[in-house]
């Protein structure tokens, strides 16, 4: 085994690690909480008389 190989190696096991994560990040199973952190900058807020 060469570097090239080496090389090689860590590039498939670079792109399979992007890819897990990727599916891991936009999976349906995640949208809810995702969804809960977008809210958090807005959750300290007090509700103004108009609502």
């Amino acid at each position: 085994m060469d570097m090239t190989d080496f090389r090689g190696l860590a590039t498939v096991l670079c792109a399979l690690a992007f890819t897990a994560v990727v599916i891991w990040a936009y999976g349906p199973s995640r949208k809810q909480y995702f969804d809960d952190a977008a809210q958090l900058p807005f959750a300290d807020e007090e509700k103004s008389a108009d609502e």
